[in-house]
């Protein structure tokens, strides 16, 4: 998706008005001067709030949820419990596997005994000793994954989303919860490739949101990734907002990245331009003059050279125009 870069500039009292159309000749031709303003150069890009750091917490073993600890807006601490997943089956095979666990343990005693006594054999020790520990092994492995079972809170932070219900079906990796870390919310925004070498960290960015109509919100860029994507030809850039914003997390935005900011920049009117150039009136004469533009607005546009404070504008371009016609020029104001 293309971008567009716009421009804030300050109205100005004053301006040259423009001039009925006379079919007499000399063509009258309605005429402005440059005016001086603030302008603000930006890359628009739109983008997404989200927390700095989001986790999901999903379950490592396919189970049916049969407890919920916690809800969608509740803050957690590191370790809470927020979910339980039905563990009946594997509590009973717990327990079956302590119990072959305990028998194997006495059994390597015994055999750890007899075996200085030179009652058994060095290698019925052995074997006793590997048997306790394959069974230690696997009730290890079974506390293992009932701990899995019981879904808590890898750090402190706050429950935004939760998916699953009593009684459903969890199959592994599916989150049940997402949970944002207790850091500043940030927005995502995807800038075009065009602008993207001209972004930086530490620029200022205006933000608007369309659940806060009118107003506009102050962001910084933290950070731009290096890779972009190919297909969008658009690179992802993160802007912090500040602690406190009334933003919050799935809010889409319009952001604009400052690049360059003139508080007394050259105008002229948009509608004067033909591309690049603009038809100044000299010495009662037409003469198409090259012009550098720099940020460029609906209304005014700045520009960076190729025009001076005091030059006639012709504020309304013809077809008819040519360089050199002698013109009647019509400022009015």
């Amino acid at each position: 998706m293309k971008l567009w870069k716009w421009i804030w500039i300050a109205p100005v009292l004053g301006f040259a008005g423009w001039a009925a159309y006379d079919a007499s000749r000399p063509l009258h031709v309605a005429v402005v001067q440059p005016t001086r303003g603030p302008a603000v150069e930006a890359a628009y890009a739109t983008g997404t709030v989200e927390p700095s750091l989001m986790l999901p917490i999903a379950p490592r073993s396919t189970a049916r949820l049969v407890a919920l600890e916690a809800d969608e807006g509740d803050h957690v601490s590191a370790g809470q419990l927020l979910a339980r997943l039905e563990d009946d089956d594997l509590r009973r095979a717990l327990d079956a596997a302590r119990a072959v666990e305990a028998n194997a343990h006495s059994n390597f005693e015994r055999n750890a005994e007899l075996v200085k006594e030179g009652r058994v054999s060095r290698q019925a020790y052995d074997q006793a000793k590997s048997n306790w520990e394959a069974a230690t092994a696997e009730v290890a492995r079974l506390e293992a994954q009932l701990g899995f079972l019981s879904l808590r809170a890898p750090s402190e932070g706050t429950i935004i989303r939760r998916d699953g219900e009593v009684g459903e079906l969890i199959v592994t990796g599916n989150p049940v919860f997402w949970m944002a870390g207790d850091a500043p919310l940030r927005i995502t925004s995807e800038v075009d490739e065009e602008d993207i070498a001209r972004i930086r960290p530490g620029q200022k960015v205006l933000i608007r949101a369309d659940a806060f109509p009118g107003e506009v919100l102050d962001g910084t860029v933290s950070a731009v990734t290096p890779k972009g994507d190919a297909t969008a030809r658009s690179y992802r850039v993160r802007i912090a907002v500040p602690a406190g914003t009334r933003l919050m997390i799935g809010m889409t935005t319009e952001t604009n990245i400052v690049l360059r900011e003139e508080p007394n920049a050259l105008l002229v009117p948009t509608a004067a331009l033909e591309g690049e150039t603009l038809w100044l009136v000299v010495d009662g004469r037409l003469a198409k003059r090259q012009v550098k533009i720099g940020a460029r607005g609906n209304a005014r546009t700045e520009i960076l050279s190729g025009v001076a404070d005091g030059d006639w504008i012709a504020a309304a371009p013809s077809a008819d125009f040519a360089d050199g016609e002698a013109v009647a020029a019509d400022p009015s104001g």
